[in-house]
């Protein structure tokens, strides 16, 4: 039998981060698809299937090109990839992609896709989990926001998706799966070169530009899956993503932090929005655990950190909660030292939501001083707000809204925040 002690610590963990309800598994008669895997991954797959070991990497290679370069959706595209291995290709594995079970298109040009994943496990009952992802056009970069889990694992108390069950992590070809993806949906592959811009007035050129994983989930969370995953879209043989236009988002998972760096080399935000403990505690709970000293330690330690490759602090804007001058004062104390950046994000409260969007005017303020302190402070405009494709409203079909709270949405009361773009 637990103890009290026991069963209190329990309540105290379920109430800062969440277990998967799912984990996947083999399932018996379906192919897998190639698409989003690793080289060794792919390499191994091809000499599981009978490829010889002295040809794997060569075979690899081509396959590799044709998937993460050209875009290649069946393997008879393969031009170059003998007839017969083409067939044994086909045989074993597939080129698919998740399903866009919907699309939809702001009036700003952002687009949103809810995905539908392969299932991979027998309680999916042959229907995938579902996430969502968010491409927003810009005159100098197209940025997409990918998932890293279904659901999240954290309960941060102003983010709508930290409502949500975690359902499950994603896989790290799930997630590259997302930008091939969007490539496809958009025509961003070579030879196909449309305008950024949603009414074709925009420039011209690779329409994915940038990547944040600021959607669905607590990336930290599913480190080894973001690792490999940036590793596939960052090959310059392959999908050829900067590394510099990769940003990794938390929320303070510190004993990662110098991992991510390390092996993913990716650009770091962190999920900031407090300057006290106490009450950063009740807004991401997370920092019962990890405090803000030892995450800002983590972060004046982040591999590779410089005036080039700055930190980006998200701030959500809650009135009478977080906003004043004394917490913009603070947040400029606390950060002294570190090359960073502050994202000022507006909140917009959701159904059921006890929080409200600073005014307009304290939000100026607050950015007036950070500006004012040598740090660059955009307030972000919101995009995709008349689609709910902003951050903390992205959900999955596994997490359905209450009837009432989609007809709220229905009627323009929903989340309106933004996602913060990634540095160049």
């Amino acid at each position: 039998m637990a103890t009290p002690s026991l069963d209190s610590a329990r309540a105290a963990d379920a109430a800062i981060e969440k277990a998967p309800d799912l984990l996947p598994e083999a399932l018996p008669g379906r192919r897998p698809s190639l698409v989003g895997l690793t080289r060794d991954a792919l390499k191994a797959q091809l000499v599981g299937m009978g490829v010889p070991e002295r040809e794997s990497r060569m075979r690899a290679g081509q396959v590799w090109h044709w998937v993460n370069f050209r875009g290649a959706s069946d393997f008879s595209e393969m031009t170059n990839v003998g007839k017969a291995l083409k067939a044994q290709l086909a045989e074993h594995f597939t080129l698919e992609r998740p399903e866009v079970a919907s699309r939809q298109v702001s009036r700003d040009g952002t687009r949103k896709w809810l995905l539908r994943m392969a299932p991979t496990n027998r309680q999916e009952h042959n229907r995938g989990a579902e996430i969502e992802c968010v491409y927003i056009p810009g005159p100098d970069r197209g940025t997409l926001c990918v998932s890293s889990q279904v659901g999240c694992t954290l309960t941060c108390s102003f983010c709508h998706t930290g409502t949500q069950r975690l359902v499950r992590n994603l896989s790290a070809a799930e997630i590259v799966q997302q930008l091939v993806t969007a490539r496809d949906e958009l025509g961003d592959w070579p030879g196909q070169m449309p305008s950024r811009d949603a009414g074709g007035a925009g420039e011209v050129g690779r329409l994915v530009t940038n990547i944040v994983f600021m959607g669905m989930g607590e990336p930290l969370y599913n480190l080894d899956a973001v690792v490999d995953a940036v590793g596939v879209m960052s090959d310059q043989e392959g999908l050829g993503l900067s590394r510099r236009r990769i940003t990794v988002s938390t929320s303070g998972v510190v004993p990662q932090i110098p991992r991510l760096g390390e092996q993913a080399n990716a650009m770091l935000a962190i999920s900031l929005h407090a300057v006290r403990d106490d009450l950063r505690d009740e807004l991401v709970p997370l920092n019962r655990k990890y405090p803000i000293a030892e995450l800002l330690a983590a972060c004046r330690a982040y591999p590779g950190l410089s005036n080039a490759r700055r930190i980006t602090f998200e701030y959500v804007m809650l009135k009478g909660v977080n906003d004043s001058d004394a917490d913009a004062r603070e947040l400029v104390r606390l950060l002294k030292g570190i090359p960073a950046k502050i994202n000022l994000i507006p909140f917009n409260p959701w159904p059921g939501s006890r929080y409200e969007c600073s005014d307009w005017d304290r939000i100026e303020r607050f950015s007036e001083i950070v500006f004012n302190a040598g740090y660059a402070s955009p307030v972000r405009t919101p995009r995709g707000r008349d689609i709910l494709a902003a951050c903390g409203q992205l959900k999955s079909e596994t997490e359905k809204l209450r009837a009432r709270a989609r007809m709220m949405q229905e009627e323009g009361i929903g989340v309106e925040s933004f996602y913060a773009g990634a540095d160049d």
